[in-house]
């Protein structure tokens, strides 16, 4: 046993580097009954991946993002802000809210409730003004808070031969089911 919430080790501090606009406005996977609910459909998780977004970065910023227009892609990483800190204390959860699969840990899940709700998405970047990128399929919420970007650079984040859950692979089929049906 290592210990409760790293009692002796030093306070860690983030401070947001700029804001999410986005017409994404309340998070569609929330804690209901201390478990996971999706309150969406399934074709909304794959519509978002279509929504056009601005991250505004702070002016105190100025020439961070210097260069990061000569990548297509770049990983972000946001704050989900609205998870409430009792959200935070889910430990388990099935995975999306569906109950007819096993319940997991909430670190084997890439859901927004969690201890620190730090989300990263990989996302093309579509534009660069100023202090301002243009992204698409960044599943943040408005006003969500970012706090930091990196480019997306495959040779250090490909992963070759990658091993997922079953329940994920079933996720997936359930969303590329429903989307057929949608065409």
């Amino acid at each position: 046993m290592i210990g409760k919430g790293g009692k002796n080790l030093p306070r860690m501090e983030l401070r947001p580097v700029g804001i999410v606009k986005s017409e994404i406005k309340e998070p569609s996977l929330v804690v209901k009954w201390h478990d996971l609910d999706w309150r969406g459909v399934l074709e909304d998780a794959k519509n978002e991946q279509s929504v056009i977004s601005e991250i505004l970065i702070y002016d105190d910023f100025t020439g961070i993002l210097d260069g990061i227009e000569d990548f297509s892609h770049i990983l972000v990483l946001y704050w989900a802000h609205l998870a409430s800190e009792e959200d935070r204390s889910l430990i388990k959860s099935h995975p999306m809210g569906r109950k007819y699969l096993p319940e997991v840990g909430i670190f084997a899940t890439c859901s927004p409730i969690r201890p620190n709700p730090i989300c990263v998405s990989a996302v093309p970047l579509l534009e660069r003004k100023g202090n301002v990128l243009k992204v698409k399929g960044l599943d943040a919420i408005d006003s969500s808070p970012v706090i930091d970007i990196k480019p997306y650079i495959p040779s250090y984040y490909t992963v070759m031969e990658v091993k997922v859950s079953n329940w994920v692979e079933q996720i997936e089929r359930e969303v590329a089911q429903a989307l057929k049906g949608k065409q």
